[in-house]
């Protein structure tokens, strides 16, 4: 019998099944009220839990974007009481924590990559093309200002 959402090679013996289907959900479930908010009234928590389960897999294990290793062990440990207490320190201790990043603008089909929680952070809702466009002028300045 074939597994619905298994658990990806690269968390074994970092999470369990259990540990990683409740991040699932909880993602898939935050996913869709915040596109729903948005608009999109096809958004179904079934629909984006396999959608952000493919995209841990093409993932395997890193960020989508920089290619940098994510630090899988960092899910569901974000306390928010502790980040309201400890403010930018703690929050920095999480920059490799695996996101869930819409590809698109959430209006249409369910389509993410994971990555980074700084590296969602700085694409906040910026498409790939804006972001990337962005991105080179933040290190061209950075060069031309280096010289």
């Amino acid at each position: 019998m074939s597994v619905r959402y298994a658990l990806p090679a690269f968390l074994e013996g970092i999470h369990d099944r259990a540990a990683y289907v409740r991040w699932l959900q909880r993602k898939a479930v935050a996913h869709v009220r915040r596109d729903r908010k948005r608009g999109n009234v096809t958004a179904t928590v079934s629909s984006y839990k396999q959608a952000i389960h493919e995209a841990v897999l093409a993932s395997d294990g890193v960020d989508a974007y920089t290619g940098e290793a994510l630090d899988w062990r960092l899910l569901s440990d974000y306390d928010n009481a502790t980040s309201k207490e400890q403010r930018r320190a703690y929050k920095q201790r999480f920059a490799m924590l695996p996101s869930v990043d819409h590809v698109g603008d959430g209006l249409g089909p369910a389509d993410f990559r994971i990555c980074a929680w700084r590296t969602n952070d700085c694409k906040n809702d910026l498409d790939l093309a804006t972001w990337i466009d962005f991105c080179r002028k933040v290190v061209a300045h950075a060069d031309r200002s280096a010289s």
